[in-house]
């Protein structure tokens, strides 16, 4: 059963999606933004094809003008057909596969619902349609699976890119640094109240992670799973499969 909506600010509130899991941590975060007195919300990320959870969003958002998808990933995307079936509302994502009665979204683009005024940052690396939404009236950040709550994102290969994505971690960092986003709101985890320790969090993260992928190529491994053997021994093994994935993306990434 998904949880009521729970407040985050004026502007912000979430349900929690029943759907835990080794990728999912607590579940989904389905996000409703709404302007203070404003009748109708956006909702970001409907998440699973659940029931009981699509209508704890629709009794907290109440009328919906417009649902946006932070990338393609099944438990993020997944409620698309059942969501418009219900509402009527447009869908808009970067993959134009999710988007509905709407344009794809565009880089930079400012989207304004009822005075709700977000702002589109395209952010690929997770997977090469991911995007943030910034809420900048309460500069809060609405970041998909880009920034996580608690531990760090897999960049699975091929749709998962690391180059992007160390970009991506960039622009964020200069968004935080310039005081426009105080706190991440992310698709899975907690609020992120400290998003400059976070951030710096996972470059460095991602910066150790390609040193330990060099050595152990340096030292004879030729193979993502050979590298994970060497690398990942820390890492639970039912995570292995994921983990070779990420190394096949920080493989590429050094060869080019």
């Amino acid at each position: 059963m998904s949880s009521s909506a729970v407040t985050v600010s004026e502007r912000a509130s979430y349900v929690l999606a029943d759907n835990p899991g080794l990728m999912t941590l607590d579940g989904t975060n389905t996000w409703i933004l709404r302007e203070p007195g404003a009748a109708r919300s956006v909702v970001v990320d409907p998440g699973p094809a659940d029931d009981s959870h699509l209508q704890a969003v629709l009794d907290a958002a109440g009328e919906i003008a417009l649902v946006l998808f932070t990338h393609r990933h099944h438990d993020h995307t997944e409620a698309l057909e059942r969501i418009v079936e219900l509402t009527g509302a447009p869908t808009r994502s970067i993959d134009p596969a999710y988007t509905r009665s709407a344009d794809v979204l565009a880089d930079g683009e400012t989207i304004d619902v009822d005075g709700l005024r977000l702002e589109v940052l395209a952010t690929p690396g997770h997977t090469t349609d991911s995007a943030c939404f910034l809420v900048g009236a309460e500069r809060l950040l609405l970041s998909g699976d880009t920034i996580l709550g608690r531990g760090t994102t897999v960049i699975a290969h091929p749709d998962g890119v690391l180059g992007p994505y160390l970009d991506s971690l960039a622009r964020v960092r200069e968004l935080v640094e310039e005081g426009l986003v105080e706190q991440i709101l992310p698709g899975h985890g907690p609020v992120v109240t400290d998003p400059l320790a976070v951030v710096d969090f996972y470059l460095e993260h991602r910066a150790e992670r390609l040193d330990q992928v060099r050595a152990a190529v340096a030292a004879g491994a030729t193979t993502p799973r050979e590298v994970v053997e060497t690398v990942y021994q820390d890492v639970d093994q039912t995570l292995w499969p994921a983990a070779e994935q990420s190394v096949a993306a920080q493989l590429a990434y050094l060869r080019a």
